[in-house]
């Protein structure tokens, strides 16, 4: 079988070792860092998606090198320094708990505080994903949920009860967007507020908008 195409399609020469099979894993830390990447503005749109159509059909340890090859080595490293994790539990009772600034969305969070506000900011935040899934067993205080262009919110699936306040409700499937963000579970005496980022006093002067968050 010397000689052989593998699989991959690529030809493998005889002298050589095969190539390296990638698992799942290899190909979500890569999607991981694109999106980054992509968010430090080391990669537009178009390039984004066709990495990405690359990334997640990969076979091998090789092909996916390829795709962040031209990315610089001190983004590399930082993007693998990040951390995306499964999932973050938000447990406390009375006071508030804040999520701001430059911090990484993990693929699911389950807030579980009672007569606690929450403050989930995603101005600055590091979003690696295109859904993020809220499970909730809230009881009193605000959820607050700070987006921006192409965050949508969805509350069809929140069973709410003796809550107040406006909030958002069935998002179009189709519609383009940066982050879902899917709230479920059950919310009672309590409030959800979703707003766009204020401008700062010197934003405001100078008439700029408040500064988003990217992929």
């Amino acid at each position: 079988m010397s000689g052989q195409t593998p699989p991959t399609g690529q030809p493998h020469d005889p002298g050589a070792p095969p190539p390296t099979r990638a698992s799942h894993a290899d190909r979500d830390r890569t999607v991981d860092l694109l999106r980054i990447a992509a968010g430090d503005g080391l990669l537009d749109a178009t390039e984004l998606d066709q990495r990405l159509e690359v990334a997640l059909t990969a076979r091998t340890l090789d092909e996916l090198a390829g795709l962040t090859a031209d990315l610089p080595s001190t983004a590399a490293s930082g993007s693998a320094a990040v951390e995306v994790k499964d999932v973050v539990r938000i447990d406390q009772q009375a006071g508030s708990v804040r999520r701001e600034g430059r911090w990484v969305v993990p693929r699911r969070i389950e807030l579980r505080p009672s007569w606690c506000d929450v403050t989930l900011d995603f101005t600055e935040a590091v979003i690696t994903q295109d859904t993020l899934r809220i499970d909730m067993n809230m009881r009193g205080g605000t959820l607050l949920l700070v987006t921006g262009p192409g965050i949508v919110v969805n509350t069809e699936s929140l069973s709410m009860s003796f809550c107040h306040g406006r909030t958002p409700g069935t998002v179009d499937p189709g519609a383009d967007h940066t982050l879902r963000v899917e709230l479920t579970g059950r919310f009672a005496y309590g409030r959800i507020k979703v707003r766009t980022p204020r401008r700062t006093f010197g934003q405001w002067l100078l008439r700029k908008p408040a500064r988003q968050s990217g992929r």
